[in-house]
């Protein structure tokens, strides 16, 4: 519920520190107010209808006795404004008058919920000092001066504790709500680190499956360009390679966005994401693009390997033929597979220095930069770099539990 429904909890009603004008009243605050001025009243009447009872006291005294109760009692009004200043007045006030006895109760409890412990201190030792004053100007024939004394100081010192508690319970309530608060906040901030870590991710998902994909477009188209006499055939096959790219890009693309759209749902429907047992298929495909790779797997079912696990094999050996089709083209490739259940997973992709002068195409670094991560968000790690040949090789080992 917003703070603002129980204005009683906020830290001005506890801390003294109010608006200028006065806190607004609320519905609850006149009742409560209403209540003690009743309470207030009826406790003073009591104590006048005592006194006249005597029939000791003068009537003029009687009827002052009555004036200033009421003006006691009406001061009550006023004690969320000015707490200390009536607690003090009435207090000082109760010294010659007992009717109001009641009203300075109530304004010592009020006092003590909304004023620190300074302030209320001070009030209540006032208070208790003058505690056995006003037996001594007035006494009760039917109680004697100790009794009345013990029996002021008593009731002062129970109305101040219960009044201190009440502050306490609020402060309480206003710190476990503060931390309520702090604690959405935080986990509000979280699920947004979350959400952003899990963009990242996808972010470089679609640059490991775009990168492939493009790569396979800048080749082929290359060749196109720097081969205009070659056969029809060839021709073909390269168009058709390339329409067929263009084709997986955009799947591709069209995947990654769907999931940016509608993060919670489901993949019914969707095209299956990669696992170990369609590495042949990639394999298959860098083959069809004029690569001369060799795939040698031993791993004994790959469609038994974890998906994660599987997934991260495929995008490693996906980006690792990228990279070797961008900078070592013509040069062949050994792919090597192998682990089992409780041994792990591995997976190397080497090749040698090319052969011959080729077109470069410039690459930024990142995919391997994102497989490193992706590697030891799954559990293993990878390492990459040139050989002693010349070549490059990408060595990388995931866990694959019993």
């Amino acid at each position: 519920m917003p703070r603002t429904e129980y204005p009683w909890l906020l830290p001005s009603a506890l801390t003294g520190h109010e608006r200028p004008g006065g806190p607004r009243r609320t519905v609850r605050d006149w009742i409560v107010d209403l209540v003690l001025f009743l309470c207030a009243a009826g406790f003073g009447m009591i104590v006048l209808a005592a006194v006249e009872a005597e029939g000791s006291t003068p009537e003029g005294v009687v009827f002052a006795d009555a004036l200033l109760g009421a003006a006691a009692c009406c001061a009550l009004w006023a004690r969320r404004r000015w707490p200390v200043a009536v607690a003090l007045v009435l207090t000082l006030l109760c010294v010659v008058e007992p009717v109001a006895s009641g009203a300075m109760m109530v304004a010592l409890f009020g006092l003590a919920v909304h004023r620190p412990f300074k302030p209320v201190a001070v009030v209540g030792a006032v208070a208790i000092a003058t505690v056995p004053v006003q037996p001594l100007l007035r006494p009760d024939p039917a109680t004697s001066f100790l009794a009345s004394t013990i029996i002021g100081v008593l009731l002062a010192l129970l109305v101040l504790s219960w009044g201190m508690v009440v502050r306490s319970r609020r402060q309480l309530v206003v710190t476990l709500r503060e931390r309520a608060h702090r604690a959405e906040t935080e986990a509000a901030l979280r699920a947004e680190q979350a959400q952003r870590l899990a963009r990242e991710a996808i972010a470089r998902e679609m640059h490991d499956v775009l990168a492939h994909r493009l790569t396979l477009l800048s080749v082929h188209a290359g060749a196109l360009e720097f081969r205009p006499d070659a056969p029809p055939a060839e021709v073909a096959r390269a168009a058709g390679v390339i329409r067929d790219s263009a084709h997986e890009a955009l799947q591709d693309l069209r995947e990654i966005i769907g999931v940016l759209r509608a993060p919670g749902d489901s993949d019914d429907g969707n095209r299956p994401q990669p696992t170990l047992v369609t590495l042949d298929a990639l394999i298959d495909e860098s083959r069809s693009a004029g690569m001369e790779v060799r795939l040698a797997n031993s791993v004994t079912d790959p469609a038994l390997a974890p998906a994660a696990t599987g997934r991260t094999v495929y995008r490693i050996a996906q980006e690792a033929l990228t990279n070797a089709r961008k900078h070592a083209p013509g040069a062949p490739v050994d792919v090597t597979v192998a682990g089992g259940p409780g041994d792990g997973l591995t997976i190397e992709v080497g090749n040698p220095a090319p052969a011959g002068p080729f077109e470069p195409v410039p690459g930024s670094g990142q995919g391997l930069i994102g497989l490193t991560e992706r590697a030891s968000l799954a559990g293993g790690g990878l390492e990459h770099g040139p050989t002693p040949d010349g070549g490059f090789a990408v060595r990388a080992r995931l866990p694959w539990p019993s």
